[in-house]
């Protein structure tokens, strides 16, 4: 069978099981009805076009056709796990020589020390707690700090392109041709950041968030190919070892939502005050506790150390983390992961303050007593709770390792199956479908779900 007759098939069956079902149509009517809705949709999809368009037009003066299938470029994207999730990342961008290639990858790196340097430095944590002022303020810093990065990996994204593929090269690679290949790259960056921004403003979801998923989704079709062309070329076993691989990533899927949306809810309860004739509070509420609330960020910052033995190749310290099937690899990944969800959670996690704040609100814990008690409870929750959520994020970032090892899967395919990309997409997702279901509850119409509403990642 035509290996492109299977992945069409694959789609079409997708397609038509959302067009048989009753309550996808009607909410996709509803939200047609919907005028302010129905534009910010229609918005949010053309800007996506655009970032999707930019990431198909190459750089002046690099020949595209020495950069496809079967160059030394290619199969370095398809051997190094750095170069090829940059790609995944980037929708493409990145193996093309796109003037969207490396994405908003050093966006989000800024924004990580940013992030870290309003925990640590007094001078950002008195921004932070400006308000509005001070969040403009570290988004300017971000801006300033993205550029700065972009100068540093723009000239080392084309001497390693420069290193790989020279023929590739129309006029050279000389001074002139640096500064100028990387002062597009800075450009295409702060465009994608611009749409964005803009995405955000005026469109659904996070547009930021947006940009990355749809970048990692348009691989998909590429991957599944791949993935098709490698199962078709053994002599028996290959379609049913196709169905096995899609039904192992839709459970995969499903335990990574629950993953995102698993919480333990800590009652609250509010004590009476009487204001003239009106009463407030007496009423009992929860204090959402997420057993992943460190997000994707332990599985970012744990593959970003992964990467430090590379500089010292040629050694044996180097042999043994240089493949990403490897065991020594995955099980470091795997340590790390866990301890940067316990980093990360005592970070944006803060008892103390929550406390102060209940405290503060006439608020207490039934059977805890205000105070130092319940900063203990409250501490003890969240360890009891990320310890499960810690391994199962170690389980996630070392799923693509394992489905490569085990599976024979293609490293193209296996990104899908755990890691960054998937808790990307499954989180960016059920965030923009909360999004139009809020925007549905308040025009009367029903949510997406048939029962209970969607939790987002909070």
């Amino acid at each position: 069978m035509n290996q492109y007759l299977v992945v069409g098939i694959v789609f079409i069956a997708i397609i038509a099981i959302l067009a048989t079902n009753k309550k996808l149509v009607e909410t996709l009517k509803n939200i047609y009805k919907i005028e302010e809705l129905r534009k910010r949709v229609v918005y949010t999809i053309g800007l996506l076009l655009v970032y999707r368009l930019g990431s198909f037009i190459v750089i002046p003066g690099i020949d595209p056709n020495a950069l496809g299938e079967g160059s030394a470029y290619a199969g370095q994207l398809t051997e190094n796990g750095l170069l090829g999730l940059l790609d995944v990342f980037s929708g493409g961008a990145f193996g093309n020589a796109a003037i969207f290639a490396l994405g908003v990858m050093p966006y989000i790196t800024a924004s990580i020390v940013i992030q870290l340097m309003g925990m640590m430095i007094p001078y950002f944590q008195k921004m932070q707690k400006e308000g509005e002022s001070g969040r403009r303020k570290m988004n300017q810093w971000t801006r300033f700090l993205t550029i700065g990065v972009l100068l540093i990996q723009g000239p080392a994204y084309i001497a390693n392109l420069y290193h790989q593929v020279p023929g590739a090269f129309l006029y050279g690679s000389n001074f002139l041709f640096v500064v100028y290949a990387t002062t597009i790259l800075i450009a295409g960056t702060m465009f994608i950041m611009w749409l964005g921004e803009k995405i955000t403003d005026k469109g659904i979801g996070n547009g930021i968030s947006l940009i990355i998923m749809i970048g990692i989704v348009a691989r998909l079709p590429h991957a599944l190919l791949a993935e098709v062309n490698a199962r078709f070329q053994t002599a028996s076993g290959s379609a049913i070892m196709l169905i096995f691989e899609l039904v192992l990533l839709f459970l995969v899927f499903m335990a990574t939502i629950a993953l995102v949306q698993a919480v333990r809810k800590v009652p609250v309860q509010y004590a009476k005050r009487i204001v003239g004739n009106k009463q407030y509070g007496g009423v009992r509420q929860y204090i959402p506790l997420k057993m992943n609330a460190a997000n994707v960020m332990p599985i970012i910052f744990a593959q970003a150390l992964m990467f430090i033995p590379a500089l010292f190749s040629g050694t044996a310290f180097a042999a043994a983390f240089s493949s990403m099937t490897g065991f020594w690899y995955n099980f470091t990944l795997a340590v790390l992961v866990i301890a940067f969800t316990y980093f990360y959670t005592a970070i944006i996690i803060n008892p103390q303050m929550m406390a102060d704040d209940m405290k503060r609100n006439g608020g207490f814990i039934p059977g805890v007593k205000p105070g130092k008690q319940t900063v203990s409870y409250i501490d003890t929750i969240m360890t009891r709770i990320t310890l499960p959520g810690s391994f199962f994020l170690a389980i996630v970032a070392i799923l693509p390792a394992l489905a490569m090892r085990f599976l024979g899967i293609q490293q193209a395919f296996a990104y899908f199956y755990g890691g960054t990309s998937l808790l990307i997409m499954v989180g960016v997702v059920l965030d923009t479908l909360k999004q139009i279901e809020s925007y549905l509850l308040m025009r009367h119409y029903d949510g997406l779900m048939k029962t209970g509403r969607i939790q987002g990642r909070h």
